[in-house]
């Protein structure tokens, strides 16, 4: 969020804690009409954290290009049919059930709908221009009806009710991927997704790092807090410079040598005792921060001199920099 939208919200919220003050029922609902008076020629217009409850009276926008609903109590997307010209809509944080009424917004290139209800992924087929889809923190258990979304370079959908990744094929233009939070056992079925830079399943239930191999443009690969034991089958994945494997179940360091572009290594929070291990990083020349705290190699008082003559491009060890 701009700093213009944090203090916009800040000062919206402040009127909607007066209007509510004399209603112990809980919040009184505005119509948009009573907050705003509605300029066609606007391009830009923020509603945040108004206490809106419908979305009504926005005809008059015939050119509006960005409009931001955060933080209100909308529980259904409707009216919204004659805003053709839009290409950013936000729904962050409402009580919508379901993804509806949008067939005509076809200019649009980013919608997010994240912190609802929803428990589906539909009716978004018409939206081909769209290029980042925020659907976070909602209830949605499957990955479906995407294969439109060809332009499409952000999926979020962390925080859901996902087993699988799956159905995503068409998206051959996907840079980013973001799954973390979810009930998802494999790393599968991303082998066409070739322009993956970033990749997050971190608080899945993954066990194995596997299936990545067509991945050779992966950057970032957030592994965290899943039951990982090995690291393995990361020898085409070159271009890697933030790993990060943190709260696994890791109790070796190998396997890393290779990824000379590496950067940044998270593996704080696992089982690594042996300090032999440590120098098969000694080779990656770009590696300048490490997380190694809470595992056994943590305990030795010397930890800190250890890592670094080790490593000698270390700058941060354990969110510290290096003296």
């Amino acid at each position: 969020m701009s700093d213009n939208e944090e203090k916009a919200a800040g000062a919206e919220g402040a009127s909607n804690d007066e209007s509510s003050k004399d209603n112990p029922d809980g919040p009184t609902m505005q119509k948009i009409e009573e907050i705003i008076t509605i300029d066609p020629e606007t391009y830009d217009l923020d509603l945040n954290h108004q206490r809106i409850g419908q979305i009504e009276g926005l005809e008059p926008l015939v050119r509006i290009e960005r409009l931001c609903f955060r933080w209100n109590l909308i529980k259904k997307i409707e009216n919204l049919q004659t805003l053709t010209t839009l290409k950013e809509l936000e729904f962050y944080d409402n009580q919508i059930t379901k993804l509806e009424n949008l067939d005509t917004l076809v200019n649009l290139e980013i919608l997010d709908v994240s912190f609802n209800r929803l428990g589906k992924i539909e009716n978004i087929e018409m939206l081909t221009n769209l290029e980042r889809l925020f659907l976070c923190a909602n209830k949605i258990p499957k990955i479906e009806n995407l294969d439109s979304l060809v332009n499409l370079t952000m999926l979020e959908l962390g925080d859901n009710k996902l087993r699988k990744i799956e159905n995503l094929d068409a998206l051959v233009n996907l840079k980013q991927l973001y799954l973390g939070k979810n009930k998802i056992t494999r790393i599968e079925n991303l082998d066409k997704l070739t322009n993956l830079t970033c990749l997050s399943l971190q608080a899945n239930r993954i066990t194995k790092i596997e299936n990545l191999e067509k991945l050779t443009e992966l950057s970032e690969l957030y592994l965290s807090e899943n039951g990982i034991e090995k690291i393995e089958n990361l020898e085409n994945n070159k271009a890697i410079e933030t790993l990060d494997l943190a709260q696994n179940m890791i109790s070796k360091i190998e396997n890393l040598s290779h990824l000379t572009e590496l950067e940044e290594f998270w593996l704080n929070d696992n089982s690594v005792s042996d300090w032999s291990c440590i120098n098969h990083l000694s080779g990656n020349s770009k590696l300048v921060t490490i997380y190694l705290e809470r595992n056994p190699v943590a305990s030795d008082v010397q930890y800190r001199t250890k890592l670094k003559l080790a490593i000698a491009s270390l700058t941060k060890i354990d969110a510290t920099l290096c003296r």
